[in-house]
């Protein structure tokens, strides 16, 4: 019997600062479509564990090594992603240092995470899950 055709499987990391006041976080500009503001992420390679996926990604896009914490969520509404349906592991992660552009990265923005700008993909609605646990102290989406 021939393998399902599955949706890709992402991982996206909402990295804090923790050497910086107020904890900002870390985005990527995007160099390949789609255009814009974008947590680090990309694809899981097969026979990649996520969380090392997660750490990868991280270090390619912004050169920072980071400590994963708690996972936010998993998104997987199939209009999130232009180029397919992609499913995405996202997680939070602490890092310290100066965040470096890199790999599939144009540019890097810190910013406190109230004064993000729009995102591309669903972002935003990950940043707003995001917002609610850093608030609450509990989990984001579920």
């Amino acid at each position: 019997m021939p393998r399902p055709v599955t949706p890709s499987l992402a991982v996206d990391v909402v990295i804090e600062l923790e050497d910086r006041p107020g904890r900002p976080i870390v985005l990527i500009r995007r160099r390949n479509p789609p255009a814009g503001h974008a947590f680090p992420g990309g694809y899981v390679d097969i026979g990649e564990i996520v969380e090392d996926a997660a750490r990868r990604e991280a270090r390619e896009e912004t050169g920072l090594d980071i400590r994963l914490g708690p996972l936010l969520g998993i998104y997987s509404d199939p209009t999130r992603d232009p180029r397919g349906h992609t499913v995405s592991l996202v997680y939070t992660a602490i890092a310290a240092g100066e965040p470096v552009a890199g790999d599939d990265a144009a540019g890097i923005l810190v910013v406190n995470p109230e004064d993000a700008p729009p995102l591309a993909f669903d972002h935003g609605r990950i940043l707003a899950d995001y917002l609610t646990m850093r608030r609450t102290g509990g989990s984001g989406h579920g």
